[in-house]
């Protein structure tokens, strides 16, 4: 039988629609080719300031492709994704925080700590950090030079420099790796994180250049191999930060009965002898040092009223700004207690429910409305999220936690999107499922440790 007219002619229009749209895409994505090999060629001028030469960009960018996998990126034709969060903020505590790891890490570490005993107490010395805290960031950075860094930085840098959500800095990342290079860094050691940290203990190329040490004396800054380099490196960026010598970072705390969350706030500040005063009592019983009874300290409580309680002391702070993160803080702090003699968090984390990325957005928005919430929109459970969902919860006589779940928010949005709201709970999404990825594979190499 012939085909009908009307099909054939519905046939070629379809065909001729479906080449239109494969050239129109293959037209689109040699234009951006273009317009990045034109980015790249742009950067010579300021490159050669940095006194690259030209031998070594050609080296590093010929043939360089974009790496349009890397998270944070915005792609002309592409909807944009919500950012994706780090591990630290995707993961509940007790997901970030597992026991295990925390364990076969201190072990690990207190190995290292005796067969390195001799350049960490010369690291102490002249920096003033101790041997625990550099080995803990170490560990949790590469589990101690296990975890192999999967990326090219010069590529992961060039591609956020040109799509990504912070052009400029990762523009100046870049030149700056590419200067690397030009002094003498192998470029098989140039590899990165997704954010394209380098080494042992994570330096950005800027941060190579403020703080990295050569402190075993064979005249460069080795933060690949050298283990007194990249600890020391790590040690010089806390004490850059701030570090107090002879102070500590935090006390876990056993908090009173009924305590208001919402005190949990960085700009609440009292006296450890005023907060032992008011009834809070350090966890297992410990001893707080008698330097530290008038030092200021404020209250975190990371997972609302279901896990640990802290009083968290200026080293806290230094240690964040390594990575700004609290439940980084605390894997690095813990780690790090524990090499020196000290044990696991007192009082367990309870099982809560990280929310998506899109409904904490939703919620910070709401309450950010409400006037409760002034930090950025970012989709993360963080500690300014946290209190000014407390302050909501105590203004409408809701339980007070200060953690957010879809019900607070089916509360917030109105009961006819309760349902909706609880069954986006525990879907794993594409945006925050991949981000874990990199922790996971960190995660694998601390598990071999043991």
């Amino acid at each position: 039988m012939m085909p009908h007219p009307i099909r054939r002619w519905a046939s070629a229009i379809a065909a001729i629609a479906l080449a239109v749209m494969t050239l129109a895409g293959v037209s689109s994505s040699a234009s951006a080719e273009d317009a990045f090999q034109a980015w790249l060629q742009s950067m010579w001028p300021e490159a050669e300031k940095l006194g690259v030469s030209r031998a070594t960009f050609e080296a590093a960018t010929r043939g360089l492709t974009p790496d349009l996998s890397l998270p944070d990126l915005v792609i002309p034709g592409r909807p944009e994704a919500p950012p994706r969060g780090q591990a630290e903020f995707v993961q509940t505590p007790a997901e970030y925080l597992r026991e295990s790891t925390l364990t076969n890490l201190a072990a690990h570490g207190r190995q290292l700590l005796d067969k390195h005993r001799a350049t960490l107490l010369r690291i102490e010395r002249d920096l003033g950090v101790p041997p625990q805290v550099v080995l803990a960031i170490w560990g949790r950075e590469t589990a101690f030079g296990t975890y192999k860094l999967p990326h090219s930085a010069i590529r992961v840098l060039a591609t956020q420099g040109f799509y990504g959500r912070r052009k400029d800095f990762f523009r100046n990342e870049f030149l700056l790796a590419l200067k690397m290079l030009q002094d003498g860094v192998n470029p098989a050691d140039m590899r990165s994180s997704w954010g394209g940290a380098l080494g042992l203990t994570q330096f950005l190329p800027s941060e190579f250049y403020k703080q990295a040490v050569d402190f075993d004396g064979d005249g460069r800054r080795d933060i690949w191999h050298s283990v007194p380099d990249a600890l020391a490196s790590a040690a010089k960026q806390l004490q850059d930060k701030g570090w107090q010598p002879g102070k500590t970072w935090a006390y876990e705390v056993r908090v009173p009965k009924g305590v208001d969350c919402t005190i949990a706030n960085p700009d609440y500040t009292l006296t450890l002898r005023e907060w032992l005063e008011r009834g809070y009592v350090p966890a297992r019983n410990r001893q707080i040092a008698a330097a530290d009874l008038d030092e200021k300290a404020s209250l975190l409580m990371p997972a609302g009223v279901y896990g640990p309680a802290f009083l968290i002391l200026k080293n806290y702070y230094v240690i964040k700004d390594y990575n700004f993160s609290d439940l980084y803080v605390l894997f690095v702090g813990n780690v790090s207690d524990r090499i020196a003699g000290g044990g696991p968090f007192e009082k367990p984390w309870d099982k809560v429910v990280q929310m998506r990325t899109k409904q904490l957005e939703e919620m910070q928005q709401r309450l950010a409305t409400l006037g409760l919430y002034r930090d950025k929109i970012d989709g993360k459970a963080g500690m300014r999220t946290r209190l000014a969902l407390g302050a909501y919860q105590k203004a409408n006589n809701l339980r007070l936690d200060c953690w957010p779940t879809a019900d607070v928010l089916a509360l917030e949005v109105g009961d006819r999107r309760r349902g909706r709201a609880q069954q986006e709970v525990g879907e794993v999404v594409r945006e925050d499922a991949v981000e874990l990825l990199g922790h996971r594979a960190v995660e694998r190499a601390h598990a071999r440790l043991d």
